[in-house]
């Protein structure tokens, strides 16, 4: 297998190692650094859009032998000194180069970890992508976003200001935060334990979402409620619902889709209207 990059073989390699403790083996080592390679070129990607669900939901399938990869790759590499400029770093894994021929804007002091994808014409304000991310053309990663590890993150988004977007290695299986193609994701909002915002949504400022915080449509005759996915073109809201406790009754956090982007307006003049229209502030 010596040299090669193709992912069938190096899958192969990659899942032995893993299942049997083989990371120090040479053929792991070589594998998992030519996987880690194409991940960083963007030639795979940890996870990839697949055939809709029935109900028109998006469907993203898992490449659990890179999730793994990145995992040995822990194990692999040792701790060394990184030195930029005046600044100084003490970590495994090594910082993303090349960004004047990939054709990518980065203000310092943005971070990206290789291993981690950027496509041309992305931008990168001082903030943090770190191994296994995929981060789409025409994208802005705003001042202090993090993206995690293996989040993907597609085309023409704006991450906002402090955007929080979760990363995920373990369990191998387990589908990563996804932010599809001309979302938009308002400052501070926290997006994590794999949920997918669809095309086209708006997340307003603040918005948290996790697997299990119910995001509930509320602009029909009925609520209808939504976990771990907000429905493509959907604007959001931060919400609260009343839980009942020993204690009492609290109110407790949830997210609320109050309208749909309209297809006539850019990302941001839809929030913007869509939250006056229900008198939110935007």
């Amino acid at each position: 297998m010596t040299g090669t990059s193709d992912p069938e073989a190096l899958s192969k390699v990659i899942d032995d190692a893993f299942e049997h403790d083989g990371h120090d083996a040479p053929e792991a080592r070589e594998a998992v650094a030519s996987a880690i390679d194409l991940l960083d070129k963007g030639v795979v990607r940890i996870a990839e859009l697949a055939d809709p669900e029935p109900d028109g939901a998006s469907r993203w399938v898992v490449n659990e032998w890179l999730k793994r990869a990145v995992l040995l790759s822990f194990r692999q590499r040792r701790m060394s000194t990184i030195e930029v400029g005046p600044y100084e770093y003490r970590d495994k894994v090594p910082l993303k180069r090349g960004y004047e021929v990939a054709g990518v804007r980065v203000v310092p002091p943005a971070v990206v970890r290789h291993g981690a994808f950027i496509e041309t014409g992305a931008v990168l304000m001082p903030s943090y992508v770190n191994i296994g991310a995929w981060v789409g053309g025409g994208t802005m990663v705003d001042t202090w976003a993090t993206v995690g590890s293996c989040a993907q993150i597609g085309r023409n988004v704006h991450l906002a200001g402090g955007v929080g977007i979760g990363g995920v290695l373990e369990p191998a299986g387990a589908r990563p935060v996804i932010v599809e193609d001309d979302a938009f994701v308002g400052s501070r909002c926290i997006v994590t334990e794999g949920v997918v915002v669809e095309r086209g949504s708006v997340l307003a400022a603040g918005v948290i979402l996790t697997g299990s915080i119910p995001i509930i449509d509320v602009t029909g005759p009925e609520p209808v409620t939504h976990r771990g996915r907000v429905p493509a073109g959907a604007v959001v809201i931060p919400g609260t619902r009343p839980k009942q406790y020993p204690a009492g009754e609290f109110s407790i956090g949830c997210a609320l889709i109050v309208g749909q982007r309209s297809a006539s307006t850019d990302t941001k003049t839809s929030l913007n209207d869509a939250l006056r229209e229900h008198g939110v502030s935007p």
